[in-house]
């Protein structure tokens, strides 16, 4: 039967010193007061150290002296009598005429029997370069939070700004039709008047959704409650039903799906409620959407369509209602609601298309 022979201690202890003299990792063997026994050439050349110069010389009186940290020594010591180890300590050693380096030291007790002088071993790691690439991304990422920030400021300045000037020239309308002898001047400044109105109606509920989607519901029942209040000289005659899901949409398309409902909400209360009407007013807004496509419905108990003219051409609200459900890649149905007028748009999904 064979055995094991272990190696001679003092065997041992020379092949040890051979490792740390040859290996590619700066390391330095520490006896028990922390004094030099072994360098590997790494260590010296890393750290500009002359092999004379370090070993019998305290580790912490090597070079000038940077290497020596309270803290460190306490944590050496306290290695080299087995009390602890030191796993990633991070060290910042400065030294003059020479750029700041940012270290890791672990440092672990060898137990050499009969050999009690040798106590432990410590590799040096540098992780300057880690560091600083951690900086730069930090840095770059408080510049990016800072650019955001400061667009978002001007955002909300443009916002307020916009808002003002939308005011400005509602005013100016209004202010205009009291002036004008023409009835059909008066109409069309009138009709500038509300689509004024309800693009700052838009702008102002949209203001604080500029980055996320669109929740139709609120949407479109506090865009109606505007057109209401902005635009029915008596409210207690006028109605709006808003029926809408819980779709949501982008900004740019819910902005499209906004005018539109304003469009024919004014064609509504230009044409379908005549001065002088005793009825009561109601305009129903309807928005449901489906895997398929969605469906935009908004109708009104008014007087209905007029009768077939050949030379009646569509105006300017129809033709932004169209262009509008071109860009939302729609199309518009006008039909009877007897009584009055009902206008659906359906959008299909592209895959559902024929």
């Amino acid at each position: 039967m064979e055995f094991f022979t272990p190696i001679h201690p003092e065997r041992s202890a020379s092949l040890g010193l051979a490792l740390v003299v040859s290996s590619i990792m700066p390391l330095l063997l520490l006896d028990d007061q922390l004094v030099v026994r072994a360098a590997s050439d790494s260590f010296c050349n890393v750290y500009g150290l002359s092999r004379e110069s370090v070993i019998g010389t305290s580790f912490l009186a090597l070079g000038n002296g940077e290497w020596n940290k309270p803290q460190l020594q306490s944590l050496l010591e306290a290695t080299a009598r087995g009390f602890a180890a030191i796993d990633a300590y991070e060290f910042e050693l400065k030294r003059i005429g020479m750029p700041d380096r940012v270290l890791v030291l672990n440092a672990h007790a060898l137990d050499y029997a009969n050999h009690d002088a040798i106590r432990l071993v410590l590799a040096v790691s540098d992780i300057t370069a880690m560091r600083d690439a951690q900086t730069m991304v930090r840095t770059q990422a408080d510049r990016n939070d800072a650019l955001v920030r400061e667009k978002q400021v001007m955002l909300q300045e443009l916002n307020h700004r916009v808002a003002n000037s939308l005011q400005i020239i509602a005013s100016i309308l209004m202010q205009r039709v009291s002036r004008m002898q023409s009835e059909e001047a008066r109409t069309h400044l009138q009709d500038a008047h509300h689509r004024v109105m309800s693009v700052a109606s838009l702008q102002r509920l949209l203001a604080s959704s500029a980055k996320v989607d669109v929740a139709l519901r609120p949407y479109l029942t506090d865009l109606c409650a505007s057109i209401g209040a902005s635009m029915i000289a008596d409210p207690g005659r006028l109605t709006f039903n808003v029926d809408v899901d819980d779709s949501v949409m982008s900004p740019d398309r819910s902005v499209s799906v906004g005018l539109i409902v304003t469009e024919l909400a004014i064609n509504a209360l230009k044409h379908a409620f005549p001065d002088g009407t005793q009825q009561k007013c109601r305009i129903d807004v309807v928005f449901a959407a489906e895997p398929s496509g969605w469906t935009l419905t908004v109708s009104d108990n008014g007087c209905g369509l007029p009768a077939e003219d050949a030379q009646t051409r569509p105006g300017l609200g129809t033709g932004i209602v169209k262009a509008l459900a071109d860009q939302l890649a729609a199309t518009v149905q006008v039909s009877d609601n007897v009584p009055g007028t009902r206008v659906t748009m359906v959008h299909v999904a592209a895959g559902d298309q024929a």
